[in-house]
């Protein structure tokens, strides 16, 4: 899916006033994902989870929601929502609708919004009353693969890195890594280079440097890592219909670490 840069491998280098706006795409991001947590409830429908983080996109927030009419390339046709809803054994792009929300679901819900020319993209995992013991506990291991990734951050070090921490955990867990999607540099571009493999070796790849801003966004299966593309063009889901599991932040590399972006003050990661 993601957009091929003609930019350095890192992606552009933000300056000092690129990275105070890329702060304001991303707080706006997460104070979407906080504002719809109440509304996820049994009896919703996603297309009026849709419609609620759109308003708040655009009449509270004087933003844009970036996936609204997204076109990567010719072969996709326009995603037609403001914002991702992926349910159960969806793992990514999953376009809201008439999908009633039910007791024991999970979903991700994701959002990117455009600030002043900017993005912020996060999405983080749902439940709705008593979730199976099996989807728990992938979205806990999604949880804290992101959480490895993103510590890895730091000049000097490489996007094999963060991979690698990714993908021995979520393994050690008897879970998988979708390979197919990845993380990706963000900016004013949606998604720019570097792309953010989930899986890798140490030392290999990209070297790091103060500046950077990418998306790490780690998608786990319960079950095997194939994955099934339905006829929309967009929505991805298990081949083996196991459940799956994602969170995402965008990140800054800065001089001795990382900064989260998309993480309110005193919210967890």
């Amino acid at each position: 899916m993601l957009q091929r840069s003609k930019k350095s491998p890192q992606g552009s280098i933000k300056t000092l006033e690129e990275v105070e706006k890329m702060r304001v795409a991303g707080r706006l991001t997460a104070m979407v994902l906080k504002m719809i947590g109440p509304h996820v409830k049994a009896g919703i429908t996603t297309g009026e989870l849709d419609r609620i983080c759109h308003d708040y996109i655009v009449n509270d927030l004087q933003g844009i929601p970036a996936p609204l009419n997204y076109q990567p390339s010719p072969e996709y046709p326009p995603f037609p929502k403001s914002v991702c809803i992926s349910l159960n054994h969806v793992i990514c792009h999953g376009i809201p609708g008439d999908r009633v929300i039910r007791d024991g679901d999970m979903l991700n819900i994701d959002v990117t919004v455009i600030k002043d020319g900017y993005h912020g993209d996060s999405s983080k995992m749902f439940t709705v009353g008593e979730v199976p013991l099996r989807s728990r506990r992938v979205m806990e291991v999604a949880h804290e693969a992101m959480v490895r990734g993103i510590q890895q951050v730091r000049p000097g070090a490489t996007l094999g890195d963060v991979g690698h921490a990714i993908q021995v955990y979520a393994e050690a867990q008897h879970c998988s890594i979708v390979r197919e999607f990845c993380g990706h540099g963000i900016g004013r571009v949606f998604h720019d280079e570097p792309q953010v493999l989930h899986y890798g070796n140490p030392g290999e790849g990209i070297e790091l440097i103060a500046g950077m801003t990418f998306t790490i966004e780690p998608m786990v299966n319960a079950g095997k890592r194939h994955i099934k593309a339905l006829p929309d063009g967009w929505t991805i889901v298990t081949k083996d219909h196991s459940a799956s599991a994602q969170w995402e932040h965008t990140i800054l590399v800065t001089d001795d670490g990382y900064e989260i972006l998309t993480q309110l003050p005193g919210d967890p990661i």
